[in-house]
């Protein structure tokens, strides 16, 4: 990707913890995948399922590296494990990640579950988590930043440092006094027609931007496909502010717990395979103390 000369931007808009969990939807995204009404365990025959012929799947059909319409991504791997417990086809109905895509697929049941969804969202009923993801930083090996492991380091205080707007890496910036660092990227965009991630990870490859900050389950596999000799480490020692780490689940419709105890159990039985598919794609996944998780 073509560099371009660093501009400094605006300022960089604070997390409130309100607005976490809409940063998180946005930034974890996901596939949706379409069935309902379980009522027998996760072995059942598709006789008990609502759509009988396939495992019908929601997804961005530009969401790389959760998500693509050559199925491509991790999530859609994900489904292809579930429909494979259920011995039924995957099909998928792609839609994009915007505004609206709850309300416009979960909600009017043109799907029946989330793949990727933080924990917590009011919008969805969550199942148990299947893997907990951090934020990472990265940057060039031997640009003077390999011994940094927090926003706080005196190292940084010059430093350019290319941030998602609206996420939490984004707050503690602020309340570090470091707004002036910033080199924001937008939220929320039509993946389709733009790839923010991808020119982040472009500009600290190249040197542009010193040091880039992403949700881990977006950088690990871009960093991977991109950019693979970049230093890459979880932000798992920063002591104030908003968390780095969160949960993420399945989400489906309220009041449907004997389709969330499937999934559960789904989860349960097949962890490995899942821990599996994730490390493989390269998603940085941790523990309750924040330590990678290496298999």
């Amino acid at each position: 990707m073509p560099s371009r000369k660093v501009q400094r931007k605006p300022k960089v808009p604070a997390t409130k913890p309100s607005d976490l969990f809409g940063s998180l939807a946005a930034a974890a995204s996901a596939g949706l995948v379409v069935f309902a009404g379980f009522l027998t365990p996760v072995s059942a025959q598709t006789t008990d399922l609502v759509n009988k012929s396939s495992l019908r799947v929601c997804a961005d059909p530009a969401n790389s590296p959760m998500s693509n319409e050559k199925r491509q991504g991790f999530e859609n791997k994900i489904a292809d494990l579930i429909g494979k417990a259920f011995k039924i086809p995957v099909t998928y109905t792609w839609f994009p990640q915007a505004t609206g895509f709850v309300r416009q697929t979960l909600n009017v049941k043109r799907c029946d579950l989330i793949i990727g969804f933080a924990q917590g969202h009011e919008l969805v009923q969550n199942t148990n988590h299947y893997y907990r993801s951090i934020y990472v930083m990265f940057h060039k090996k031997g640009n003077g930043l390999d011994k940094v492991e927090s926003l706080d380091d005196p190292a940084l205080a010059n430093k350019s440092i290319a941030v998602v707007a609206g996420t939490p890496p984004a707050t503690i910036m602020a309340m570090n006094g470091m707004i002036g660092n910033a080199v924001p990227f937008p939220l929320t965009v039509d993946r389709r027609h733009e790839a923010p991630a991808e020119k982040m990870i472009s500009q600290v490859a190249s040197g542009e931007v010193p040091m880039g900050i992403l949700w881990g389950p977006i950088a690990g596999p871009l960093i991977k496909q991109m950019a693979p000799d970049l230093a890459v480490r979880p932000l798992n020692k920063e002591t104030k502010g908003p968390r780095m780490s969160y949960r993420i689940t399945m989400g489906l419709r309220p009041n449907e717990p004997e389709w969330k105890h499937q999934l559960n159990e789904f989860i349960k039985n097949h962890q490995a395979e899942i821990n599996k598919v994730l490390l493989d794609a390269g998603v940085p996944i941790v523990n309750e103390k924040d330590q990678l998780i290496k298999q």
